[in-house]
């Protein structure tokens, strides 16, 4: 059975949905919950699995450099 989330990431383009990315470094800092950045919409490209499943999806502008280098590390 397919989870209703992934209903919506799947069928978006024909239900007229947008997505929209949020991140952040990691949950908590030193002044309590890390805010989330807004990295933008972003377009569909691929997914894997099922439970879990993995998105891969395409910015439509392109992430700060900062932020990039960062996640890079992390990656």
């Amino acid at each position: 059975m397919d989870s209703p989330t992934r209903q919506r990431y799947l069928h978006r383009a024909e239900r007229a949905t947008h997505v929209l990315l949020f991140t952040r470094e990691d949950k908590q800092y030193e002044f309590g919950p890390r805010p989330f950045f807004f990295l933008g919409p972003a377009s569909y490209v691929s997914h894997q699995g099922s439970r879990p499943i993995s998105f891969v999806w395409r910015l439509h502008t392109p992430m700060p450099a900062d932020f990039f280098q960062a996640a890079a590390l992390a990656a």
